[in-house]
């Protein structure tokens, strides 16, 4: 049985990493699939992938952090297909890594938080008067266990992912009688193309980021995206404003 037969779902940042793997995911599920991303040349080679496989969907170059370019996407969406469903804001960047508050540049501060935080408020923004309209929709906001912990030397990253799952809470308490459900995802260290590139590949480093769960090893792309449409489905029914720790138990200790 497929769970999204039928439904119209919104992926941002879908062109790798958990986003891919969710939007796949989704297709395989029945959904049609909207891929919302910077990087045009992977985003469409995705979509094209679950078209050549049955599925149905397009791409739509889309940086969350310009008001102007959700509000266009969303547009875009309801044009062509009436209805929004779920949405996956799911868009985000990691800098720097290994370095304290007092020496992070201004320029990264406001990159992180524009992309990270500022780009799932517009996305929440311009979606929920469409499900308002509907009368129901899903959200799901990508945090990351660092939003409900402290890691060191990523107080960059920490503060925008703290403020995702204040923000998700926020909205969810805003629509929980609405019958718009918003929750967070919060996964610990994944293997991702991201992570393999800020690590430059290293064998040592990935060895080390792999000893931060218990579990011993890194989550997969798969996992995460897994977890995500649990919450999108209708088995989550009665969870709004959670953050859901995808973490191999990193934050039971």
């Amino acid at each position: 049985m497929k769970r999204f037969e039928g439904k119209i779902v919104l992926v941002t940042g879908a062109s790798a990493g958990i986003g891919r793997a969710a939007l796949l995911a989704f297709a395989d599920e029945g959904a049609t699939v909207i891929n919302a991303d910077i990087s045009e040349k992977p985003g469409q080679e995705v979509i094209d992938e679950i078209i050549k496989q049955g599925g149905q969907g397009f791409f739509v170059k889309t940086d969350v952090s310009k008001h102007d370019q959700v509000k266009k996407l969303v547009e875009i969406i309801i044009e062509k297909y009436g209805r929004l469903d779920v949405a996956f804001n799911n868009a985000g960047v990691e800098e720097p890594l290994m370095c304290k508050l007092a020496d992070i540049s201004e320029e990264s501060w406001d990159r992180v938080q524009s992309i990270n935080l500022k780009g799932i408020f517009l996305c929440m923004k311009y979606e929920i008067p469409q499900m308002l309209k509907q009368g129901k929709g899903v959200i799901i906001n990508t945090a990351s266990t660092c939003g409900i912990v402290a890691e060191p030397d990523v107080a960059n990253y920490v503060a925008s992912k703290h403020g995702v799952v204040g923000l998700t809470r926020a909205a969810a308490v805003d629509y929980a009688d609405k019958n718009i459900r918003i929750n967070a995802v919060c996964p610990a260290t994944t293997m991702t193309d991201q992570v393999r590139r800020v690590t430059n590949n290293d064998p040592e480093i990935l060895k080390l980021l792999e000893t931060y769960q218990p579990m011993k090893r890194m989550g997969k792309p798969s996992e995460i995206a897994s977890a995500v449409l649990f919450l999108a489905s209708d088995d989550a029914s009665f969870m709004t404003g959670h953050p859901l720790a995808v973490d191999g138990g990193a934050l039971a200790i």
